[in-house]
């Protein structure tokens, strides 16, 4: 074969290929003795006909396009070795000889020119870490609402308590789909039911049954039921109330390693100022990246947009699958449909992609390299963190993959370590 031609015009070339008789015979051949089976020609027992024979019949040139077929791979390997194609090729012309010799013309996306701009020094607004005295309020009595017990009371319930009910909503003396429950525990002022529905339930007592007349908000979900006044047939089972402790020392001791409450205090807000840093040091890197990325120069290719856009979609659709869900049925709940959802995801794929190429032009501008050392390590990192052999994760992730990831990595520390923080 011979490449005759490449001609790149911003994000594509245009490569022209010779394939000689003897390369195309192999394609050929392949293609004839994979089809002779379904074949059928006079005299000839199915799937014996020989192959002159079917050309005579159906023409010469009969199993060019499948021959070319089977030998495209290796040819397009060979035309695009000087240039990085990206993308599937689109074939937009051939030419057939009397001798089966081929023309062929395609075009195929290519790897842009990427012209970086600062990605050094860069100066970042980073969030000052504070843990405020509410914050470790909060902390603590959700540690103290973790440790509280309950008990079912004879009492009429009050905001705060967890009713159980049985209920049964109407509409125009007709219940409606949706409206029924049976022993639901209820916890009043959760807001959990419509406005005025738990605040009617106050006062009720075990046994008792009472009529809830309430209105459904006007943006309320289901168009049947917006703005409509209904009643509920309600029936309360039981009371139940929560028992929370006094947060003080002897509640310290007892969910905690400490002795004073001051103690646990000071140790949660140690720890949440801790967690707060890591987040602000996270989204300082990731904004230093973006920043990096913003400040280069690149004519995106639609073939890396999308090729991101599929790992996106990937990644999230096996995220489903562990909850159970399939990307289809999660569209459909969401009310849209899988290309409502490729669709929300784009603007996050052009952004990655960008991110990529900038990644990728800096470890080629910095030399950066994975070293023996660097994959030794990730290899037994790995395998500490999922509890296998090295020689199994070998097995598992391949080198290219790991190097790709390593390199990655060093790129990012690039930008971020030398990125310089300022108050936002």
């Amino acid at each position: 074969m011979n490449v005759k031609s490449i001609e790149k015009n911003g994000n594509q070339a245009t490569i022209v290929v010779e394939i000689d008789a003897e390369m195309m015979e192999k394609g050929i051949n392949a293609a004839y003795l994979k089809q002779r089976k379904t074949i059928a020609i006079p005299g000839f027992r199915k799937g014996k006909a020989p192959r002159k024979m079917i050309e005579a019949m159906y023409g010469k040139h009969v199993f060019v396009e499948d021959g070319l077929e089977e030998i495209f791979p290796e040819v397009y390997t060979a035309a695009v070795a000087d240039v990085k194609a990206i993308g599937r090729p689109n074939l937009t012309n051939l030419e057939v000889g009397d001798d089966n010799s081929c023309t062929l013309t395609f075009t195929t996306d290519v790897y842009p020119e990427v012209t970086l701009g600062q990605y050094k020094g860069l100066e970042i607004a980073k969030a000052a870490v504070s843990v405020s005295d509410e914050q470790v309020a909060s902390e603590l009595n959700r540690m103290a609402q973790n440790v509280a017990s309950t008990e079912v009371v004879e009492k009429a319930a009050e905001m705060g308590d967890t009713a159980n009910i049985d209920f049964e909503g109407f509409a125009d003396g007709v219940a409606f789909a949706g409206g029924k429950g049976e022993g639901h525990d209820l916890k009043l002022g959760s807001g959990q039911f419509i406005p005025g529905f738990e605040e009617q339930v106050v006062g009720m007592t075990a046994g008792e049954e009472k009529d809830v007349n309430v209105t459904f908000p006007e943006d309320y979900h289901a168009a049947e039921l917006a703005g409509k006044a209904v009643v509920f047939k309600v029936k309360l089972n039981k009371v139940t109330v929560t028992n929370v402790p006094a947060i003080d020392d002897e509640f310290a001791k007892d969910v905690s390693e400490f002795e004073t409450l001051e103690e646990l205090k000071n140790d949660i807000r140690a720890k949440a100022a801790e967690a707060a840093e890591k987040q602000a040091q996270a989204a300082f890197e990731d904004a230093a990246v973006e920043q990096a990325a913003n400040n280069t120069t690149v004519e995106m290719p639609a073939a890396l947009i999308e090729a991101e856009l599929d790992n996106q979609m990937e990644r999230f659709a096996y995220q489903l699958q562990m909850s159970g869900y399939s990307m289809d049925a999660y569209a459909k709940m969401m009310g849209g449909d899988v290309n409502t959802m490729r669709n929300a995801f784009r603007p996050q794929a052009e952004k990655q992609a960008k991110v990529n190429v900038t990644l990728t032009a800096i470890i080629e501008a910095e030399g950066i390299k994975a070293t023996e050392e660097d994959m030794a390590a990730e290899y037994e990192s790995i395998a500490k963190q999922y509890e296998l052999e090295v020689e199994k994760v070998k097995a598992m992730i391949p080198a290219e993959e790991l190097v790709a990831s390593i390199e990655n990595r060093k790129a990012i520390k690039t930008i971020t370590e030398s990125a310089v923080a300022k108050a936002e």
